[in-house]
């Protein structure tokens, strides 16, 4: 693994460019979010997905989010009503994770019967920066030991995934990092499925 240390707010253009080249080749990449960091690669990346997937022991039928750069965006991977639209608007960016129908740019990889998509939007200036010069949506998962067990140490998050990972962009120790709220919008009905850090007070204002 190559390890950057990068500003959390002024990432540098080099190296922001190191990891989008990173992900064009097909690698998996660590990068922090505004809950907590992530591992992911490129949507359209066939064998960075299975990397991705047998790196974290998922299955199709286990949810895996994509973060967008912006609604736009995330319009062309998720089918979004106008009823989900506004609440989209109002919560992002933000520590959400919606999970919307799917449209069909999702790879067949990612999809249960179910044929839904978690949609992550991150108030984070390197996720962003990554999005800019990147043309496709990252799928993304928590860098985690086991369900309840977050690394947010970049010494022990190296140590992890010094072998399995090719890049990570450290900014230090996350503060307050908790994994997102994550909130089903499916047939235009709020159901929680998971309370994190994104507040439900501002999905219900």
């Amino acid at each position: 693994m190559i390890r950057f240390h990068i500003h959390q707010k002024n990432p540098h253009k080099r190296i922001i460019s190191n990891a989008v080249e990173v992900l064009n080749e097909g690698g998996l990449i660590i990068y922090p979010t505004d809950t907590v960091y992530g591992i992911g690669c490129s949507l359209y990346n066939k064998t960075a997905l299975q990397k991705l997937y047998i790196l974290k022991k998922k299955t199709k039928f286990d949810p895996i989010s994509i973060i967008v750069k912006d609604i736009q965006q995330a319009s062309s991977y998720a089918r979004i009503s106008n009823f989900a639209y506004k609440i989209l608007r109002h919560c992002l960016p933000g520590p959400f994770t919606f999970i919307l129908p799917s449209s069909r740019e999702i790879p067949k990889i990612m999809l249960s019967k179910r044929k839904e998509v978690g949609i992550r939007i991150p108030a984070n200036e390197v996720c962003q920066a990554i999005l800019e010069n990147h043309p496709y949506p990252l799928v993304n998962t928590s860098v985690n030991l086991q369900a309840d067990e977050l690394l947010n140490d970049p010494e022990e998050i190296e140590r992890r995934y010094q072998y399995e990972v090719d890049l990570m962009l450290d900014v230090d120790w996350l503060p307050e990092a908790k994994e997102s709220t994550v909130v089903s919008l499916i047939n235009d009905e709020i159901l929680v499925i998971r309370e994190g850090k994104g507040n439900l007070d501002t999905l219900f204002s």
